[in-house]
């Protein structure tokens, strides 16, 4: 029997959830917002892969398998020109209560609140 999944915690859900390309194909890459989560923390923000696991509560192992992952996707939506929806996968969106949020992004930290989801 495998292990069970442990969810991941991201920040925040992305405001633009479905991107297309411009005369491309109809068919679209789903990206899990985990995976997501892992692109916008290590490319976005300048996280260490170790600092990313960290903040999403996982081994760097697993953060590891999750941006490779993402990447390939990537890779293949840009060099097929098909869109790309991010949607599913094993996570927990932030709720506000933790010290400090480990990526410094979180509205609900900075703006010294907590609200359920965005």
């Amino acid at each position: 029997m495998p292990r069970p999944r442990k969810c991941r915690k991201v920040c925040r859900l992305p405001k633009v959830r479905e991107f297309r390309p411009l005369g491309g194909d109809q068919r679209s890459i789903v990206l899990t917002v985990d995976e997501y989560e892992a692109v916008r923390l290590i490319d976005r923000e300048g996280f260490s892969q170790e600092e990313c696991a960290g903040y999403m509560q996982v081994a760097r192992t697993t953060v590891q398998q999750i941006y490779n992952t993402a990447r390939t996707k990537l890779a293949q939506a840009l060099v097929e020109g098909m869109g790309i929806r991010i949607e599913g996968g094993d996570y927990r969106v932030c709720d506000g209560t933790e010290k400090q949020c480990g990526c410094g992004g979180c509205k609900r930290h900075r703006m010294g609140r907590c609200q359920k989801s965005e």
